[in-house]
């Protein structure tokens, strides 16, 4: 065979597995390094497994995002450009996240829960963080001027990498081996002149005898966008007002008590882009110590501050009523006055009334972290002259995250009723509070948190012998972790007095020893089968195997086919294992009819016997990539996940159902029910009686051509969701304030054209019709414009600028949307918005 044929033929197999590997984004097949004097590939390592090939071609399949692509679509956070991806799912928190998201920023591939997501940097795990006890990494930690590319594996691979890596992994690469100065500037501003970032970066590198040192810094500041500021927000019609309510009965201005016709508007204080403000510094380097020893190494250091802002604290108490049955004399108590008794406002069974009040007067509450995530990580590798030459490394890594939170103008619950006792008149006139009362009922709550990771690992990989069709490559290895964290909330929170839930403290640790193994055999100069065992000993559960086999067949020069067959788990984090207990004011019916009030406390508790949750995942697909159509590949593969054993809670209304209809002993028991229907002691435990199960179709086509003198690429992905069920729960096609959204189709297009020293995108990505999970109705598809462009200057100067949104979409209706009667971690609520940059380099 001659020497062009065989160059043809390896340039043809690493475009099939780039291909197999990715999607065609900017910069996308600048990756693939081909030696053709060798007629070989450079021996590389692929997400998703530890072995080191000499091309790219893979059984799972690997979406690769560049940092061109990053760029030129304007992304400014890491969570931002996943949850573009038509691979994820449900609803990730992030910067549209303003209730209960602690300014974290997370990944949710496939829906199935950012905590069954793995989160590396460069290749070794990244430390959970957030506010204290974390589960699943904050990608807030991770500046994107720092990011080479981001490859997202989407099959399980828990035999490779471990516990979390159920759904698949997402692995982000920074900046290295760079050699000279480049300043990133970028910003960008909404249609409405609100929701202002801004980003400055540096990128210094310099190279050694025999190694290279990049070092980069970056400031980041993100500004708010209030929900009443965009015209499609409908008003909030809250039942908390500021000038309180008796028995469910408000004040009028003649002094009446009478029926409440009238709501409290939330959205004018609550934030549709939170604001956010970071400080980053990293560097990498490599180091060639002799002709076989390598010392690498990557630091990270990040400072996250943050805010979310809700309405002012909404108050629920109950108070005696004097003179009530039930009230003990002496105890404090309010009087009940003639136009109140004329209102119908009475005590009910228990000598009380409730009271009500949006206390205004105090302020909205301001949520507010400081945090600090610092990782270092470290390796020595070597060569071993053994057969064709064997790889060894060692490595170290060490991450530890840091968190004081705040939430201002909380309010004490004891301090107000007391208060309400005391100062009767100032409260039920519905005229503002008193400084002094505010100052008396009022405090900000602090609490502090945090996590911390060390990881011992070391590697053998190389070739064991040859067959016929090829070397047979294998990759060994033992790896330790141990993982910690904690949480304390402020002591008014855990005595129980606030009117947010009591809540205990957090705290505790784990260990796990690893030990792992892959091959890859060549069967035939067309199929190659990869097969990976992995054991793991956790100092909490116990042990746990997992196992992967996949095949590659070539079919022909032209056409790959693709399966994977895996084994997972996800061992209980430090929060479900020691969370100290929470309470959760949950929407509730009684069946006993002797709650107060629809929200009933239920006390939410961990448990240190939980077991790992377990999976199975299946993919199966092809790659062709046409001889007769130069520059296009198409790719398509069915995935399946399912999990069982879930860490999960159980039904409480389905609980206190069973319980009254049946007087089911069991369901008493689980939930704490006491004699009567007692619900003070309502309880609702983390178990593993959870389940998952998901499947669908990826599809993606890329066409690099030239035509009218121009160079074009086209990329388009879809995902087509075959079935979510989760809990025996049907989410397919539904869409819910709480769970987020499994479109049955989503789709991403892009088409780019340009020359040497310009180009031009055009972006769209479409949501498809669901149904709303709570009414049934019909949420309207959506479909966003994007344009962008680059131009490059000079050698030194690129230019960039965009618009977002062109057409200023509005975003679809939710029943029960989680703010604004929608849901922002899926559809955009900021509207349209423009953005520009410019590179410096030297």
């Amino acid at each position: 065979m001659s020497s062009v044929t065989l160059t043809a033929k390896a340039i043809r197999r690493s475009l099939l597995a780039v291909a197999a590997t990715s999607v065609a984004t900017t910069g996308l097949f600048s990756s693939v390094a081909f030696a053709a004097d060798e007629q070989k590939v450079e021996r590389i390592e692929v997400t998703g497994s530890r072995i080191q090939r000499q091309d790219m071609e893979s059984a799972s399949p690997v979406t690769i995002i560049s940092a061109e692509a990053i760029r030129a679509e304007g992304f400014t956070s890491v969570d931002q450009l996943l949850q573009a991806q038509t691979s994820m799912a449900g609803a990730a928190l992030g910067s549209s996240s303003n209730n209960g998201s602690d300014g974290v920023a997370q990944v949710d591939l496939r829906g199935m829960g950012s905590q069954r997501t793995l989160v590396l940097l460069n290749g070794r795990r990244m430390v959970n963080s957030g506010s204290g006890a974390d589960s699943s990494v904050d990608l807030n930690s991770i500046p994107v001027s720092m990011i080479s590319r981001v490859e997202i594996l989407k099959d399980g691979a828990s035999a490779v990498y471990g516990s979390d890596a159920i759904a698949g992994v997402v692995n982000i690469i920074t900046k290295k081996d760079f050699e000279g100065f480049q300043l990133d500037l970028n910003g960008s501003t909404t249609s409405e002149s609100d929701g202002e970032t801004g980003e400055i970066s540096g990128l210094y590198g310099f190279n050694t005898d025999g190694g290279n040192y990049t070092i980069g810094a970056a400031y980041s500041k993100r500004e708010s966008v209030i929900q009443s500021d965009r015209s499609w927000t409908e008003p909030g019609a809250s039942s908390f007002l500021p000038t309180g309510s008796l028995g469910g009965k408000v004040r009028n201005d003649a002094g009446e008590w009478v029926a409440r016709s009238t709501g409290y508007d939330y959205t004018t204080s609550s934030y549709y882009q939170t604001p956010n403000e970071r400080y980053s510094l990293f560097a990498n380097m490599i180091q060639e110590l002799d002709n076989n020893l390598v010392l690498t190494g990557d630091v990270l250091y990040t400072k996250r501050k943050s805010d979310q802002q809700l309405a002012p604290q909404p108050a629920d108490v109950m108070l005696n009523v004097c003179g009530a049955p039930g009230v003990t004399a002496g105890a404090a108590c309010i009087t009940l006055d003639q136009a109140m008794t004329d209102g119908e406002i009475a005590a009910d069974d228990t000598g009380r009334v409730n009271y009500r009040r949006r206390t205004t007067d105090a302020g909205p509450r301001i949520y507010s972290q400081d945090t600090d995530t610092f990782r270092i990580s470290a390796a020595l590798a070597g060569e071993l002259d053994i057969n064709t030459g064997m790889n060894w490394d060692i490595g170290y890594t060490y991450g530890k995250n840091k968190a004081d939170s705040s939430v201002e103008n909380s309010i004490n619950a004891t301090n107000l009723k007391q208060s309400v006792y005391a100062n009767q008149d100032a409260w039920f006139t519905g005229v503002p509070l008193t400084g002094e009362i505010v100052n008396d009922i009022s405090f900000t709550d602090n609490a502090d948190g945090g996590n911390e990771q060390h990881v011992v690992s070391a590697g053998l990989n190389g070739e064991l012998f040859d067959l016929s069709a090829g070397a047979v490559a294998f990759a060994i290895g033992a790896e330790y972790r141990y993982e910690s964290g904690f949480y304390n909330p402020d002591p008014v929170t855990v005595a129980g007095d606030s009117t947010a839930a009591q809540q205990d403290a957090t705290d505790g640790d784990y260990n796990v020893l690893s030990v792992f193994q892959e091959v890859s055999v060549p069967f035939t100069e067309k199929l190659t089968g990869e097969f990976a065992l992995r054991y793991d000993d956790y100092s909490t559960f116990g042990k746990a195997s997992t196992w992967k086999v996949g095949l590659t067949y070539e079919a022909t020069d032209d056409l790959m086919l693709r399966t994977v067959a895996a084994t997972g788990f996800r061992a209980p984090s430090i929060s479900e294992l020691f969370g100290g207990d929470t309470g959760s004011y949950d929407y509730l019916d009684d069946p006993w009819g002797n709650a107060q009030d629809p929200q009933i406390l239920v006390r939410y508790t961990s448990d240190d016997d939980l077991k790992a949750e377990e999976s199975d995942s299946y993919t199966a697909g092809l790659v062709y990539s046409p001889n007769y159509v130069e520059g296009l590949s198409v790719t398509l593969d069915y995935w399946r996940f399912k999990v069982s054993n879930a860490i999960t809670r159980l039904d409480v209304q389905a609980g206190l159902e069973e319980c009254f209809a049946n007087a089911s002993a069991a369901a008493c028991e689980t939930f704490n029910i006491g004699a009567n229907g007692d619900l003070s002691n309502l309880t609702n435990s983390l178990t593993n009686v959870g389940s998952q199960d998901t499947s669908g179709l990826d599809f993606n086509l890329a066409y690099n051509f030239e035509a009218l003198s121009l160079d074009w690429k086209i990329s388009n992905d879809t995902t087509y969701l075959l079935n979510f069920e989760q809990e025996d729960n049907d989410y397919t096609n539904k869409i819910d304030g709480n769970f987020g959204a499994y479109a049955e189709v989503r789709n991403n297009f892009s088409i780019q054209a340009g020359q040497d020293s310009w180009s031009v995108n055009y972006f769209n990505r479409y949501i498809g019709e669901m149904d709303d999970l709570n009414t049934g109705d019909k949420v309207d598809a959506i479909l966003y414009h994007n344009l962008a462009g680059t131009y490059y200057v000079t050698d030194m100067i690129t230019l960039s600028a965009g618009v977002k949104n062109i057409t200023d979409e509005e975003p679809s209706g939710v029943s029960n949307g989680s703010d604004g009667g929608t849901v922002p971690e899926v559809y955009d609520t900021i509207g349209r918005q423009y953005y520009g940059g410019v590179t410096v380099k030297f």
